[in-house]
């Protein structure tokens, strides 16, 4: 998709179409449309990324609430949105063993106990072995530093969508 056509978009379609590039945060891009014409996609995700940046470290976590537990109860029941469920499906987090999904609730579970929003990876960058191994290690950051960090993978997930909705041969290259 062309930036023109992003660009000409009418608010309905651009929010309909872009609104889950931040997982379940329609708003964000809902903010952004008042900002076109974008000069390319870097500028659209740099309007993201900048509406982001200039939430309150409360607005920041919010975002990171909206998003799902890795290899969560969400991933089974289906009721994760359909990016969601491509990219951790994408990285095995549908097919772990016994004793991989094990470690993954346990610590998901200590994470949230200890930060009070969920694990952020780009999972799509990812394997599921990067995956556990950084959960582990993150759940021992600072939550200051833990949510610069989630703000950090949650832009990457973004680019990547954006790519992914406009770019007709987008890979999983930031």
């Amino acid at each position: 998709m062309d930036i023109s056509v992003v660009n000409a978009l009418p608010y309905e379609d651009f929010v309909s179409i872009f609104g889950n590039v931040v997982e379940k945060c329609p708003l964000i891009t809902a903010a952004v449309w008042t900002r076109r014409p974008f000069t390319s996609l870097n500028a659209l995700e740099a309007a993201i990324n900048e509406f982001i940046d200039a939430l309150p470290e409360s607005g920041k976590e919010g975002i990171l609430r909206c998003h799902p537990d890795l290899a969560g109860k969400h991933l089974h029941s289906g009721a994760l949105t359909r990016e969601s469920q491509e990219e951790q499906t994408r990285v095995g987090m549908d097919a772990l063993s016994s004793a991989e999904a094990s470690q993954m609730a346990r610590l998901n579970a200590e994470y949230k106990g200890r930060f009070g929003f969920p694990f952020v990876i780009c999972a799509r960058m990812n394997d599921k072995v990067t995956i556990l191994r950084e959960l582990s290690e993150r759940c021992r950051n600072e939550r200051a530093a833990e949510r610069a960090r989630g703000i950090a993978e949650v832009k990457k997930i973004c680019r990547l969508r954006l790519q992914g909705l406009t770019l007709s041969d987008a890979t999983n290259k930031l």
